[in-house]
């Protein structure tokens, strides 16, 4: 089954389904600076485009990614994500 998933008022948007290894999603975020919350463990990868992302989103520092590149967050943990062009990635769950 596929699910659909929408965040500030559009700007985040997600397919979400699962396999033998696990759920995950596809995604869209547009321009701006969005943050988010886990409540399992995440990997992002960045499918297209650039990010600067802030883990933790409190006091942590701004990192670059681009295409190709991905990192991790812990459960339980918000991390911010920053861009100035649409980015599309693939979330895993743990």
């Amino acid at each position: 089954m596929i699910s659909q998933h929408e965040y500030f008022d559009g700007n985040v948007r997600s397919l979400g389904s699962g396999d033998d290894d696990g759920k995950f999603t596809v995604g869209v975020i547009a321009p701006g600076e969005w943050t988010f919350g886990t409540s399992s463990p995440e990997r992002m990868q960045l499918v297209r485009g650039s990010w600067d992302v802030k883990l933790p989103a409190e006091s942590g520092e701004w990192v670059r990614y681009e295409a190709g590149s991905a990192f991790e967050v812990e459960a339980g943990v918000s991390f911010t994500v920053m861009t100035s062009d649409p980015v599309a990635y693939i979330c895993s769950y743990e």
